[in-house]
Parts: structure tokens; sequence; C-alpha cells
């Protein structure tokens, strides 16, 4: 196995010791399937972090535990390595462990690993669960700071939020839709949410309805819960609910990064016109369609930015940074058609 690294970099990377991971770069006999694995991931994060690994500097390493579905978890992978040669004075250096609708217990054991091995912070993206929420504390305990990203753990011991009110988005989208829905249009709006244990997701659900309500139009909302990220299933879902409701003509989408061109496709399979369709996070399917006109409105925050504020927590944890790590919500962009920003990663 070739590579530029050095074998305590690996092994700081891996979470294992210099000597396993010797074994593994020199195919000595006696080493666990996964413990190979393990070594060949922490070598493919250092050649995409090789910059931090030229810098001199106090080095934390940040383990960032996301379960989501894929193309979000590879959207975190890319912002957060996009932002850490920005990261200063400390020198950051990532590790990811990356799943999607994992039981709670398997996020558990990850954390466990991840005290285990040693960690200067924890980034986590989590269902909020007694079970994790239990893992949380015992890894703060262990003296290692956990920042939620993107939906909280609020009864939780970690140290900071990062990410939008997931209400404000919500309510947010309940406004857009009463807006651009013509007066006396009784369309029902199909909201699309994922797992049900993602408190992010409740919240922007009890934005939505609590606005709408409140706007007295009496709409009515049709829920589909969609649990994995296969387009096909989505696209079926969202045909069988438009059979069922044939009054749907609206569409709040909480289901970022991927699958909404399924959602439009089933639209399309029954010849029916989505009037208004708002949604999360601009990537890059997200921008086309905007541009192309098939959607209304995104409801956008920085990732990039989010996860530079994650890293700022934990070094001001570990005192490379003066301040108090403190929850910041991150700021809600309604992006249009006309309105696009620059594509940044």
């Amino acid at each position: 196995m070739t590579h530029p690294h050095r074998v305590r970099d690996i092994a700081v990377q891996a979470g294992l010791s210099p000597a396993t991971v010797d074994r593994v770069l020199h195919d000595r006999p006696g080493v666990r399937a996964s413990t190979v694995a393990q070594v060949h991931r922490a070598v493919a994060e250092l050649d995409r972090q090789q910059t931090q690994l030229s810098v001199d500097g106090r080095t934390v390493i940040v383990d960032v535990v996301v379960d989501a579905p894929r193309r979000f978890s590879e959207a975190v992978r890319a912002a957060l390595e996009a932002e850490l040669p920005s990261l200063r004075p400390a020198v950051v250096r990532s590790r990811f462990t990356l799943t999607e609708a994992a039981p709670p217990a398997e996020i558990v054991q990850h954390l466990a690993r991840v005290v285990s091995r040693g960690s200067h912070g924890v980034v986590l993206k989590a269902p909020d669960t007694p079970e994790v929420n239990d893992a949380v504390a015992r890894v703060q305990r262990a003296g290692i700071p956990v920042v939620t990203l993107v939906t909280d753990l609020p009864a939780s011991a970690r140290l900071a939020y990062v990410g939008i009110d997931n209400r404000a988005a919500g309510a947010t989208a309940a406004y857009l839709v009463g807006q651009w829905l013509a007066p006396g249009d009784a369309a029902a709006v199909l909201v699309i949410r994922g797992d049900s244990a993602f408190r992010g997701e409740d919240e922007r659900e009890m934005g939505f309805r609590g606005t709408l309500r409140g706007s007295g139009t009496g709409r009515p909302i049709v829920e589909l819960v969609h649990r994995s990220g296969d387009d096909d299933t989505l696209r079926r879902s969202v045909e069988a609910a438009l059979d069922q409701h044939p009054a749907i003509g609206a569409v709040y989408s909480m289901y970022a990064f991927g699958g909404n061109a399924a959602v439009l496709d089933a639209f399309a399979s029954r010849g029916r016109h989505c009037r208004v369709f708002i949604t999360h996070d601009l990537d890059a399917e997200h921008r086309e369609m905007l541009l192309a006109g098939r959607i209304s409105a995104v409801l956008h925050h920085d990732l990039r930015e989010d996860l530079r504020r994650c890293c700022q927590l934990v070094m001001q944890a570990r005192g490379a940074l003066p301040g108090q790590p403190v929850t910041v919500s991150s700021a809600i962009q309604v992006v249009t058609p006309h309105n696009v920003p620059p594509a940044r990663l």
C-alpha cells in the first residue's frame, strides 16, 4: 500500500496503534478485515486533507458522526474538508463515521469507539433518542465536547447546536406557500419528511403546520414519511399519495440533498402540476431545478459556514480559541430562481 503519510499520522487518523497500522501497511497476517478497512479509510482521509499535514501548529482531531442519506453525508464531508485549510490557529483534522438509517444502538457504538480511541471533539447528527442522549453524556464525561449539527439533541449534555432554527424554517415554508398559491386555490400541501426520530424535522413540521393553521385558510396537509434514500421508492410513494389525494397541488419537502426530482417525476407521471414547491439546501441538483423553474424556492443555510462554526466551538472548548462556546442559529436564506448564489463547492 503506497502512500506519502507517516505511520504516526495514519495511526492518529484511524484511532489505532502505530504497530497495528504498520502490520496493515506491510500486509502482515493476523489483522481483522475491519481493521484493514479502517486503515485504508484513514489514508484516504489524509489524502484529502494533505494540506493540513504540512502546517505547523496544535493539531485538533474532530470526529464527524453523521446518520443521514448518503448524499447529505457526502456534502458534509466535502464542506468540512473545504473549510479545513482556513481554520486557525489550530490545525484541524477530521475523521468521518457516516451511516444511513442506522439503529440508535449502532450510533451508540460509534460514539463509544470515539471515546476509546480519543478525540478532541465530536460533530454529531443523530436521532433524538434516549440511547443516543445517554451516549452523548458519556462522551462529554470523557472530556470530549459534542456539537450537534443540523438537528439538535436539546435534552442531551451536548456542548452546543449549530444549524438553522428548524421551527422558523418550517414557518417560513408555510408563509411562502400561502403567499404563492392564488387566492381561492384550495390545493392541499404534500409534506415530505424523513425519519420521525430526528428532532429537526419534527420542528420543521411543527412550524409549518402551526403557521399554515394560523393563516385561517383551512388548507389540508398530506404527510409522507420517507425513510430510505431510494428515489424509486420515493417516486412510487408520491404517486400513491397523488392517487389518493387529488387536491395535492403544492409540496414542502424536507427531503434535502436529492430525491426531489423523483417527487416531480411522480407529478409528471400522473399529469399533475405542482404549483408551489419548497425544499431545503442548495445543492447542485436544487440549483439546476431552481434555474429551470421546476421548484419555487430553497430554504438554504451555508453548510461550510456551519461546519466551520462546529470546529471553532471545539477549539473554544479546548482553549485554542478565546470565548465561551454558545449556540448561535444559522441564517436562513430564501433562494429563488432570481437570487441563486454562485456555487462554493
